[in-house]
């Protein structure tokens, strides 16, 4: 597997910005027809029950970031299996609650010991974190850790 570094997300990034809707929703849909899985995932209301629409949408955007970026960089990926999400999350939270550190972005730390894409991942903390101090932020405390999660679990799923 090769890395994906910042670069390239950041392309990626301006790339989709720069797409008109129609063009965007055509990227989501080639994104749902390589993962279905993972899409069904993203868009099933009883996980993200909590989340507010913007942060739904966000975390859509973001997972499609990753994937587009991996992809570009490593190539086609295998579709993710629904077993596969429910491990890869529930490790993830295990991770988070043995975590130590009251901040959430302290608690976050133990998660990049070793993680082989780097970049990806800090891209991810960095959306949830963004704006952490922000009142207008549409990213809310409570919805911070349940979209780090969910989108670190895809693109462990993404990298399985």
């Amino acid at each position: 597997m090769k890395f994906v570094s910042e670069k390239v997300i950041d392309a990626v990034i301006d790339e989709l910005d720069e797409l008109e809707e129609e063009l965007y929703e055509l990227k989501m849909e080639a994104f749902a027809q390589a993962q279905p899985v993972v899409l069904a995932y993203l868009f099933n209301e009883e996980n993200f029950h909590l989340l507010t629409e913007d942060e739904k949408g966000f975390l859509q955007y973001l997972c499609l970031i990753a994937w587009i970026s991996f992809e570009r960089v490593n190539g086609s990926t295998e579709p993710v299996g629904e077993e596969l999400i429910g491990e890869l999350e529930e490790k993830n939270y295990g991770i988070l609650e043995e975590a130590p550190g009251k901040k959430f972005r302290d608690r976050l730390d133990p998660f990049f010991e070793g993680y082989p894409q780097e970049d990806l991942l800090a891209f991810l903390e960095e959306a949830v974190l963004e704006e952490e101090d922000d009142p207008d932020s549409f990213v809310t405390k409570e919805g911070r850790e349940t979209i780090f999660i969910a989108a670190k679990t895809v693109l462990d799923a993404l990298i399985a």
